[in-house]
């Protein structure tokens, strides 16, 4: 049986992401300036077609699904990235003791921009901030370390862009910045979740320690129109 889960962003743009894209019919997508993914309601087979004909823009964009696909024409596929989608199974309301955290708001996206793209923890654009709940640690007034939330279906929150420049690893900030996002999203009455690349034995390994446990595989397919 389907599960929420199962399709994230979906479930997401239908509910409490809906005012940063657009859903119609079985298509839907986040405004290319947030975030490139989209979604189809059923069978990536049957929806993707229609999906291609739904974009008003030319962007590349992210299918994410739990389903192992062939893309069908017409859309060119630029990559196939597998990943595990995991679910916090840890204890509620974990303390966490650590370095202090600012909020951060749209005059930090500059420096956010600059280290997402230096540590790659996934696609982070201009307006991604709007997704909320980005917090920051900085040290001599630049900005170190980050986390925050995305994809918001029913009953769940996205943890997303946890992230640590080279410089500063090891010192615990993406832990701590990982328990506040899983303390504040428990406080609402939703279960934590997040996306890494199956690839990332490392962060995977961070994450199991702090009660996450892998849910399923998931896909993240780069498609070109």
């Amino acid at each position: 049986m389907k599960q929420i889960l199962d399709n994230p962003a979906w479930h997401a743009l239908r509910t409490h992401n809906r005012a940063l894209g657009n859903v119609q019919e079985g298509s839907a997508y986040f405004r290319p300036e947030v975030s490139p993914f989209v979604a189809v309601e059923g069978p990536a087979l049957e929806g993707l077609a229609a999906l291609h004909n739904a974009l008003p823009f030319d962007n590349n964009v992210i299918f994410v699904s739990n389903e192992n696909v062939e893309i069908p024409r017409p859309w060119q596929l630029l990559a196939a990235v597998p990943g595990y989608q995991m679910l916090y199974r840890g204890p509620a309301y974990q303390g966490s003791d650590g370095p202090v955290t600012i909020p951060l708001t749209p005059a930090h996206v500059p420096e956010m921009v600059a280290l997402t793209s230096l540590t790659a923890p996934g696609p982070f654009s201009e307006e991604t901030i709007r997704f909320g709940h980005y917090e920051g640690i900085f040290d001599d007034g630049k900005l170190v370390a980050m986390a925050g939330q995305r994809m918001h279906p029913e009953g769940y929150a996205e943890i997303s862009a946890v992230c640590t420049h080279p410089d500063h690893l090891g010192k615990g900030y993406a832990r701590h910045l990982l328990l506040r996002q899983v303390n504040r999203i428990q406080q609402n009455g939703e279960q934590p979740f997040l996306h890494v690349k199956a690839d990332n034995t490392r962060a995977i390994g961070v994450y199991e320690s702090l009660g996450f446990e892998i849910r399923t595989e998931i896909y993240f397919y780069v498609l070109k129109q």
